[in-house]
């Protein structure tokens, strides 16, 4: 992508209606339609989405796909997707609004903050769809399943909330069954190294992003951790 298309891109999304953005990670303010700053933390499903229906979250989105998939098929649910990065959001955002798909909404920020924008029990599940599984030495605290990361969603879910991540890594998928025999605050309720080996255990793993797509096509396997936070 060139430099001049991705700064158009970061101009399109403070014009979008579905888009919220935090800019500096030492101060949690968000933005909303031309950088008018918004305070939307414990208030998301009235002030938003104009609704009192549960909140999903995908990290690591993307490109919106997945949030985009869950938020057509429950339309009685509200889903927001998190990434950093501006011009992978603009495409699932674009999306959204072409198709009139307002339960779906995006939030451009580190993921290290979402704390800040959110209170606890705001949130009702997380999905985390084939992230970085940061393979290189000492970045494991990086890993979206790690103990430093499950801290956090704690603080956003309610008593018993889910947690499911979908990755082609096996790496990381070692990496999360390793950390569930020591985490003790999370309960492991399911794994599965190839989802489509059998029946799919629930139909949100039936969609498939782009690189899901590919990676099927390189004939990796798709693995599945459901975990339920205490």
């Amino acid at each position: 992508m060139s430099k001049r298309n991705k700064l158009q891109k970061f101009a399109d999304l403070q014009g979008f209606p579905n888009v919220y953005e935090n800019f500096h990670h030492d101060n949690p303010q968000l933005v909303g339609v031309n950088g008018q700053e918004v305070e939307l933390r414990g208030s998301w499903a009235k002030e938003h989405f104009k609704n009192e229906q549960a909140i999903t979250l995908e990290l690591a989105c993307g490109r919106g796909e997945y949030t985009l998939a869950l938020a057509e098929r429950f339309p009685d649910r509200n889903f927001i997707g998190v990434d950093i990065k501006g011009a992978r959001i603009w495409k699932g955002a674009s999306i959204a609004i072409q198709q009139g798909l307002d339960n779906a909404a995006f939030l451009r920020t580190r993921i290290e903050q979402i704390t800040h924008f959110f209170t606890p029990g705001e949130i009702n599940e997380i999905w985390i769809t084939f992230p970085d599984p940061f393979l290189k030495k000492g970045k494991e605290n990086r890993r979206l399943t790690s103990p430093r990361f499950l801290d956090q969603y704690r603080k956003l879910l309610p008593p018993g909330g889910l947690v499911h991540l979908k990755t082609d890594s096996p790496e990381l998928y070692e990496f999360t069954l390793e950390v569930m025999e020591d985490y003790e605050h999370a309960d492991l309720l399911l794994h599965q190294d190839d989802i489509y080996s059998k029946e799919l255990v629930m139909p949100e793993l039936e969609f498939k992003t782009y690189y899901e797509n590919m990676h099927l096509r390189d004939g990796k396997t798709i693995k599945y951790v459901r975990i339920q936070l205490k």
